[in-house]
């Protein structure tokens, strides 16, 4: 007999791929995108915030089909790719430069921006000013932009975690069960702007410290459940990750190099520094939870 399938950490078996296929034959004309949905809802297959895994299911029929257990529909739509993607455009604002100390620059305020009006200023400027260019986010994901004398002076990125990342699995001391399990409850920063007018010492560590007393209520809002930890990487050919560690954050240990989809076990791209920062002293008890 076979082995049976896994993806995602969700184990296939011939029922659930006859299943699927009986699903196919009763919807003959649906779409693969409608299929996905059905079998989201059939599977109760859903994210923490009730949202149907739809991206997950229709990697998991894309996988079956390639494989030759079910056929697939033809495809009646293909999304632009990110290359193809327009770029946000540069939009005009105040470059006058802002030096002094960080009292002199208070009050400084937060603005989550994702799905507001002012979404396209944290694109734009991400864009144009961090070295890494924008990137859309995908899953879960919060924007924001900090404000000081009327003008943005920050911009910082969040997202759901890498799935695998040793020196992370390895402070945390989790299983695989409970990191498949827990995984959501980390966050990523993605992306950290200081607008490069704004010279004020000490500023980027303040708003780390800032951020980590606000993500998780703010993410919970969203997406109905809480963050218990901090992650990101830092490139050590350019960056000494000096404010994340003036911020109490803690060197990890490095990448492999590899990215999430190796089948060499070779290197393949610059190797990264990972730093972490526990947002309650209970992190390992509550992410150890298989």
């Amino acid at each position: 007999m076979p082995a049976p399938w896994q993806y995602r950490g969700r184990v296939i078996t011939p029922e659930d791929i006859a299943f699927i296929q009986q699903l196919i034959r009763e919807h003959s004309g649906a779409s693969r995108r409608a299929l996905s949905a059905k079998l989201c809802e059939a599977w109760q297959w859903k994210q923490a915030n009730g949202a149907l895994r739809d991206m997950v299911c229709r990697g998991l029929l894309l996988m079956l089909h390639r494989a030759g257990e079910i056929e697939l529909p033809p495809v009646r739509y293909t999304p632009p790719t990110l290359a193809k993607r327009e770029q946000p455009a540069a939009m005009r604002i105040d470059t006058t430069p802002i030096q002094g100390s960080l009292s002199q620059l208070q009050p400084i305020e937060f603005q989550l921006v994702r799905r507001t009006p002012d979404e396209p200023l944290f694109n734009s400027l991400m864009e144009h000013h961090h070295y890494l260019g924008y990137e859309q986010p995908v899953g879960e994901h919060l924007k924001y932009v900090a404000w000081a004398q009327g003008r943005p002076i920050a911009c910082l990125a969040w997202s759901s975690a890498p799935r695998h990342l040793g020196s992370r699995d390895r402070f945390i001391g989790w299983s695989a069960a409970a990191r498949r399990r827990n995984l959501h409850f980390l966050a990523y920063n993605t992306r950290f702007l200081i607008l490069p007018w704004i010279e004020v010492p000490h500023l980027a560590s303040h708003l780390l410290g800032r951020m980590a007393k606000r993500l998780s209520e703010d993410w919970e809002r969203l997406y109905q459940h809480p963050i218990y930890f901090l992650e990101t990487f830092v490139d050590p050919t350019r960056f000494r990750g000096t404010c994340y560690r003036a911020a109490n954050w803690i060197l990890l240990g490095p990448t492999t190099g590899r990215g999430k989809d190796d089948q060499t076990n070779r290197p393949n791209r610059s190797i990264k520094e990972v730093l972490g920062y526990p947002l309650t002293r209970r992190f390992r008890e509550l992410l150890q939870e298989a």
